[in-house]
């Protein structure tokens, strides 16, 4: 199921469950996951895509192996926070995503998370080639954090 309000998602979660956060580009998708007390996000993988039911196969044997509870896909919004075609597929993902696996998905605005992760593999002096091998599971971890920081507060303010 698909929630676009993020309170409504995290009512969906069942408790000690990892998340996984997806930063999907149209050439690779950026994966990570969170611990099971969803305090901190860990990049994990990049994979390359190729057809929908090859990628959505690859998603679904992380989110089993890792006993994943829901997912959180980077939505791209325009910088006026308006969304366009890459929102649009972004969306098509996700519902295409949710007919083949019952777990909740939800959005998190990505606007600057691929500068951010980039900022920090800089910091870290990651060579340029080490860089655009990892960029987009680090993005991922950064999309999933900001959805764990939102949870948590959720939480203690409810």
């Amino acid at each position: 199921m698909i929630y676009e309000d993020i309170c409504e998602f995290t009512k969906a979660l069942q408790n000690l469950k990892a998340l996984a956060g997806l930063d999907l580009g149209t050439k690779t998708i950026g994966v990570s996951v969170s611990d099971h007390l969803g305090t901190v996000a860990t990049p994990l993988e990049t994979i390359k895509r190729t057809k929908f039911t090859l990628d959505a196969a690859r998603l679904i044997e992380i989110c089993k192996g890792r006993d994943i509870g829901g997912l959180v896909l980077g939505l791209p919004r325009n910088m006026d926070g308006s969304e366009g075609p890459r929102s649009q597929s972004t969306r098509a993902f996700a519902r295409n995503l949710s007919a083949k696996i019952a777990l909740p998905i939800t959005f998190w605005d990505e606007r600057l998370s691929t500068v951010a992760a980039e900022k920090a593999l800089l910091e870290a002096d990651t060579t340029r080639k080490r860089r655009s091998e990892v960029i987009d599971h680090v993005a991922a971890a950064y999309i999933l954090q900001g959805a764990l920081d939102r949870l948590r507060y959720l939480k203690t303010n409810e």
